[in-house]
């Protein structure tokens, strides 16, 4: 998807996921441009049309909120994909290499 910031400039970023926090909704977003730069955060708000919009979070205590909750969530992936990494003997080895480390989200 591409944003476009404050001065016009447009960048593509990748959708990684969507997490429900406290019966909200957020979406971390990946830049495509420089992904070592970190994840960004948005609350997904309504429009008047009931179309999804993206919403900087600005309050500190959301944002804690919603990172630890991203974190629990990548605990429980790796819990997940270490039990079926036992189970899953012929799983190739490379794939594992290529899924690659989560990234902790920054505040933008």
């Amino acid at each position: 998807m591409t944003l476009v910031d404050d001065e016009g400039n447009e960048h593509a970023f990748t959708l990684v996921g969507v997490v429900e926090v406290d019966q909200q909704r957020y979406a971390v977003l990946l830049p495509e441009e420089d992904p070592e730069e970190g994840a960004y955060v948005f609350r997904l708000e309504s429009d008047a049309d009931g179309e999804d919009i993206l919403v900087n979070v600005e309050d500190d205590e959301e944002f804690d909120r919603v990172v630890k909750a991203l974190e629990s969530q990548e605990d429980l992936e790796d819990d997940w994909e270490s039990d079926d990494e036992v189970y899953d003997a012929d799983e190739d080895e490379d794939e594992d290499e290529q899924e690659g480390e989560g990234r902790r989200p920054s505040r933008r």
